[in-house]
């Protein structure tokens, strides 16, 4: 390119200064003129419409929308921003129902993933998860190790199907070998809804803060009949029998719950009764 041609374009491609000053210049005017014509009629303030959304005043963004997708020079602040977050959002459930869509009868097992493998939790974990997959269940966990493991083994060696459905956390855990349908999540929201939506029920051994959050959230959905025909089993009564009364002594003593939500759940440390009481509801 001649000199001439350079002059023309109004910048100097031997002066990246002088070129970037110029583009400045630009598109300062180029959003003083957008922001005097944005201004609507009988108004005195600028106003914008980008797509659903109204923007005025000092609110105003320069440029337009489809300028900023093909701006290949660009900020990539946008990346870290809610509006791309909540696209994140949806591929996640788009994956988690594409994956998980043609699973059939399927239970929840949620349970510690401190759970040591030679304990007899984890042991009832392999005999539950063998006992589904008999009874034609796949088996979903949370995907790690512990009494998750436990359950997807006994789906996996008895030849059921196994799901594990992971998170990610600061501590990696990376899901277990006996997971054969796998997907790791980055929201526990995305996550706890695959849970509810591709199973019949919840068998829940003993667990911690996790496994509380899992069983008050299935509990709750069931009080607010947000879902139906939705059993609920505690899997060994000496774990969980001070937490039941205190629901008992406390919540429904001071008319914080009502009795009737006691019978949201059952207690039982018989693994061919935990089966039948989850899989009840489906097979009725």
């Amino acid at each position: 390119m001649d000199k001439g041609a350079s002059g023309e374009s109004g910048g100097n491609a031997e002066d990246p200064g002088r070129e970037r000053g110029w583009r400045e210049a630009q598109e300062a005017a180029a959003a003083a003129n957008e922001a005097a014509e944005s201004i609507p009629y009988g108004h005195s303030w600028p106003e914008r419409h980008t797509g659903p959304v109204v923007r005025r005043r000092g609110q105003v963004q320069a440029g337009t929308t489809d300028q900023r997708l093909l701006d290949s020079q660009g900020p990539t602040d946008w990346l870290h921003g809610d509006p791309w977050r909540v696209m994140r959002i949806q591929s996640e459930f788009v994956e988690g129902f594409g994956a998980l869509a043609e699973l059939g009868p399927a239970i929840s097992v949620f349970g510690s993933a401190r759970t040591p493998v030679d304990s007899p939790e984890y042991l009832a974990a392999v005999r539950i998860g063998r006992a589904l997959a008999g009874a034609g269940y796949a088996v979903i966990t949370g995907g790690g190790p512990g009494a998750m493991e436990g359950a997807n083994k006994g789906a996996c060696e008895a030849g059921g199907a196994s799901v594990g459905l992971g998170i990610e956390l600061p501590f990696e855990q990376g899901l277990n070998p006996y997971v054969d349908v796998g997907i790791n999540f980055r929201y526990f929201f995305v996550r706890k809804t695959m849970f509810v939506k591709y199973a019949q029920g919840f068998i829940v051994l003993p667990g911690g803060f996790g496994t509380l959050d899992e069983l008050f959230e299935a509990l709750t959905l069931v009080q607010t009949k947000k879902v139906t025909r939705f059993p609920i089993v505690l899997f060994g009564t000496a774990y969980w029998r001070g937490l039941v009364d205190w629901m008992r002594d406390t919540l429904v003593a001071e008319g914080k719950a009502s009795r009737h939500d006691l019978e949201l759940f059952h207690l039982t440390d018989d693994v061919d009764e935990a089966v039948k009481l989850a899989t009840k509801e489906a097979d009725a």
